[in-house]
């Protein structure tokens, strides 16, 4: 991640920033300002969000949704300037432990067929590809690829098999 880039959470402050990103980077279906309210309103209960702080400004924000032994990337969103720094990996790392704090044995996520960028990194996260929401993204159409990553349950490379 680039020096100067703070992760922090995410605060009933930072909407505006949030949602003006939100539909910068998605504006097909970007959530609207109600919808982030809510999200962020279940936090820290249900829901951990977080912001990537940069210049005094949001260059990024990623969301988790943990129900039992579940979590659920909600959203993972870094600003075009900032992409291939790190700050993708930095949110997904951010998430994911959370995830493990909360005791979710499995993390599922969706992200766009058509975001093999976003795929490659959460293939090196451990995530698979478990299924397709067909038609998922409104009103483009484009479909989802529904991923999912195992808690680890040992070091990397240990295998209780063998």
């Amino acid at each position: 991640m680039s020096p100067g880039v703070l992760l922090r959470p995410m605060t009933e402050a930072d909407l505006p920033a949030v949602h003006a990103l939100e539909r910068e980077l998605f504006p097909e279906d970007a959530w609207s300002m109600e919808m982030l309210r809510e999200e962020l309103a279940d936090q820290p209960r249900t829901r951990h969000y977080v912001v990537a702080e940069a210049d005094g400004g949001i260059v990024g924000y990623a969301g988790l949704a943990v129900a039992a032994d579940q979590g659920d990337v909600q959203t993972i969103a870094v600003r075009a300037d900032q992409r291939g720094k790190g700050l993708g990996a930095a949110l997904l790392t951010a998430l994911l432990d959370e995830a493990a704090k909360r005791g979710a044995d499995e993390v599922f996520l969706e992200v766009r067929a058509d975001n093999p960028a976003a795929r490659r990194l959460y293939e090196r996260f451990g995530f698979e590809r478990v299924g397709l929401r067909k038609r998922y993204y409104q009103p483009s159409g484009v479909d989802a690829v529904v991923m999912r990553r195992r808690a680890r349950t040992g070091p990397v490379g240990f295998s209780r098999e063998t």
